[in-house]
């Protein structure tokens, strides 16, 4: 039998947000949830919080209004306000899996005082195996990364 290697090319995003390097980064990694799509959750109460502990190694996950948890990942690389790298650990099924891991990166390029670029790269989608393409295809619909970061983008301007 030959293995087969399953390629899927990374999901790319760039948008611009009429604020600081500083502010887009701080509303993208602190106040997640004035943006972040209440149905894009994991725990199975309401979602109260998501958490992006600010440091290398801290933890990205959802916090329900019952106290449960759920992890969505890790930091990979935590440069404010350039850059962040998280590591994303959820299944194409959208459940967590410590065995499993692409990676999302956002840059946050200042072009001036008040308006910065913003970059997203989710890759290592091959990871996911024979359910990469569909996955692929799920964060790049219009209601995955582009309808979260345009939310993430109103509320990074208000």
């Amino acid at each position: 039998m030959n293995a087969q290697t399953i390629t899927a090319a990374p999901v790319r995003k760039s948008l611009h947000v009429n604020a600081s390097a500083a502010r887009a980064f701080d509303v993208f990694t602190q106040h997640i949830m004035r943006w972040w799509p209440p149905s894009h959750t994991l725990v199975k109460s309401p979602l109260k919080e998501i958490i992006i502990e600010p440091f290398v190694g801290g933890r990205w996950y959802q916090l329900g209004e019952d106290g449960s948890e759920c992890d969505n990942g890790s930091v990979l690389a935590w440069n404010p306000p350039h850059r962040l790298l998280l590591k994303w650990q959820l299944n194409s099924d959208w459940q967590s899996d410590p065995n499993l891991y692409t990676e999302v990166e956002i840059k946050f390029i200042a072009e001036s005082e008040s308006r910065t670029r913003v970059e997203l790269e989710h890759r290592l989608l091959e990871r996911m195996g024979e359910k990469a393409g569909i996955t692929r295809e799920r964060i790049d619909s219009p209601n995955g990364w582009t309808a979260i970061l345009e939310a993430y983008r109103q509320s990074a301007e208000a």
